[in-house]
């Protein structure tokens, strides 16, 4: 490891990939630290449309096809008795940029090593098992104590990323991690075999199942291995006691669809259970340092944004990067600018579809829909990736507020019971914080 360098990232997850490679294919010295050895198991397995772009940008785009399953789109299906389900293509879009009508499904072991070997490949000095245990700012340059190899080491760096995910280790160490008091949710999740797929081309979908607690995701992935997991009302998830994998099964039998799909499944990993993990950073940035990715916030992986919002908040992000190395002022202003309105617009949008996900209302909307003045196509396009740039998807998802708060008059008792249930959790997630 070097003693000194232009940037140091700190993680080798998709956020910090992405800046590695993109700052190293400049000439730019980066150092890129990574505490796990690839590959590692990562949940957040579904990528978005609006990856492909970026991809694309990073010489990467191809590689997909042998590494996943090829994504057309999602389907949402009720826990009624009589299955009531509804099916989107990402291709109907609203304004759908080259290549982004679909997406893929990939292992995060396989994916997330085919970043961070990129970046390699890209000219940044990659680090694995290299725990950031301390940055100084103090002086004229930060310094980071790296453990690494057995022993201590000294990293100077001329700018720090922080792209070490949910360990948000410079949003912890300055005192601007809080908790989201809109959204409180839990998690339990597992791979299994022998779960049968959607017919046909949709055999790729994402498939969203409510259930009475919250709601449930299965992804297929390549060999036959389908990801399913069910995110819930943290009160509902503390009943779960000892037995995760039959408690797993309890609440898959909640929605009678999911349970039929999973009737012969077998699981080949241990199922696993976490809490809330729905926060936000109160400053994205500093003098010499940048949050990216799940470092800065993470709200709810509903509609699989994560991998999106760390690779696009990366992209972003390396223009700030580029202009502070460069001591361009002006540019440096402009582009933190930019970063701060584009994230802050996407996290909103995609917050206000998340919070109320759940609620009797959107249910209602999402399984029959409309394409009155494009609406169905623009809440598409949210679900796509895009989020940030497009003023059409933007003024049609306000439309489509409006409508949502009429259709709330429609189940009034339940939308107030649904509003008061997230808020309790919420609550309860930041007195079990505390």
């Amino acid at each position: 490891m070097p003693e000194r360098t232009d940037v140091a990232v700190i993680g080798g997850g998709p956020a910090g990939a992405t800046m590695a490679s993109l700052l190293a294919r400049d000439g730019h010295r980066v150092v890129l630290l990574e505490k796990d050895e690839h590959p590692r198991f990562h949940i957040g397995e579904s990528l978005l449309p609006h990856n492909m772009k970026i991809l694309r940008e990073l010489g990467l785009e191809d590689r997909l096809a042998g590494l996943g399953v090829f994504k057309p789109g999602a389907d949402f299906t009720s826990d009624a008795a009589r299955e009531k389900r509804h099916e989107i293509r990402f291709d109907e879009a609203l304004d759908v940029p080259d290549g982004c009508g679909h997406a893929w499904q990939v292992r995060r072991s396989e994916f997330d090593r085919m970043l961070f070997d990129h970046a390699a490949d890209c000219g940044a000095r990659s680090f694995q098992k290299a725990r950031v245990t301390g940055v100084d700012f103090e002086g004229g340059e930060p310094e980071l104590t790296v453990r690494h190899a057995g022993a201590e080491q000294r990293l100077k760096s001329r700018f720090v990323v922080d792209a070490s995910g949910r360990g948000a280790l410079l949003s912890k160490r300055f005192g601007l991690q809080q908790r989201n008091r809109e959204h409180g949710t839990a998690a339990l999740y597992g791979h299994f075999r022998n779960v049968p797929r959607r017919r046909g081309e949709a055999g790729g979908n994402i498939s969203i199942y409510w259930f009475e607690h919250g709601w449930i995701w299965m992804i297929p992935l390549a060999d036959g291995v389908m990801s399913v997991g069910a995110v819930c009302d943290p009160a509902y998830l503390r009943g779960r006691g000892r037995d995760v994998e039959g408690f797993l099964f309890g609440t898959l039998a909640l929605n009678p669809h999911a349970a039929e799909r999973m009737k012969t499944a077998e699981p080949v990993s241990p199922i696993t259970a976490t809490g809330n993990y729905s926060y936000f950073s109160r400053q994205m940035m500093g003098g010499k340092w940048l949050l990216v990715g799940d470092a800065g916030m993470f709200v709810d992986p509903v509609f699989s944004s994560g991998v999106f919002f760390a690779m696009y908040s990366a992209r972003l992000g390396a223009d700030i990067v580029r202009a502070e190395l460069a001591g361009d002022v002006r540019a440096a202003v402009r582009a933190r600018k930019t970063y701060r309105r584009k994230v802050r617009r996407g996290v909103r949008e995609l917050c206000w579809f998340i919070y109320r996900f759940p609620a009797p209302a959107m249910r209602h909307l999402f399984l029959n829909p409309s394409n009155l003045f494009g609406l169905r196509q623009s809440v598409i396009s949210v679900l796509a990736g895009d989020l940030h740039d497009n003023p059409r998807v933007r003024r049609r998802l306000r439309l489509f507020r409006l409508i949502y708060a009429l259709t709330s008059l429609r189940f009034m008792p339940d939308a107030i019971r649904a509003r008061r249930r997230r808020l309790r959790n919420a609550r309860m997630e930041l007195d079990n914080a505390a």
